[in-house]
């Protein structure tokens, strides 16, 4: 699982240079500033409902296949779609095992914080940051992994869940 995730972020992080470095007009950049926005209202007022992390999972799920296209190269954004399929992978994957854990919003105000940054270091055309915050993002889902090993309950809420156990 936690290769699944490395692997995921090493691909979208690539996006995140390509589109930084290929340049991305102001045009092209306003879906994911308003996509920034409502990820922001979200976290500001709606995080503690099962609402706000479900529209939290759809609009993360955006942003993430936003910045895939982005990097305007249609075999890198395959890639990550097969990535993002491997069990467990994709960038929501853990979100709702969050809604469960009392660290979830300073988590979720950590990844919100990386997208935009992200989305600036693409917006400045800086490829090598831009790839580097995307990986580490990528490296959240590892860590909600860990804390939702650490609760059955909140493994309940991640699909497959009952499949993945530690390894000791």
């Amino acid at each position: 699982v936690f290769d699944a995730i490395e692997i995921r972020g090493t691909l979208e992080g690539l996006a995140a240079r390509f589109a930084a470095e290929r340049g991305v007009s102001p045009e092209g950049l306003a879906p994911l500033m308003e996509c920034l926005d409502e990820i922001d209202d979200i976290v500001r007022t709606a995080l503690g409902t099962e609402e706000g992390f479900t529209r939290y999972m759809a609009a993360n799920a955006r942003i993430h296949d936003m910045i895939g296209d982005l990097a305007d190269s249609p075999n890198l954004k395959r890639q990550i779609e097969r990535a993002a399929a491997l069990p467990f992978a994709s960038p929501s994957g853990f979100v709702m095992a969050q809604s469960m854990l009392p660290e979830s919003r300073q988590i979720l105000i950590v990844a919100q914080d990386q997208h935009r940054c992200i989305v600036d270091a693409i917006a400045n055309r800086e490829g090598t940051r831009a790839q580097a915050l995307m990986q580490e993002h990528a490296r959240l889902a590892g860590r909600n992994l860990r804390l939702a090993l650490g609760s059955e309950p909140a493994l309940q809420r991640v699909r497959g869940g009952s499949l993945i156990r530690p390894v000791a």
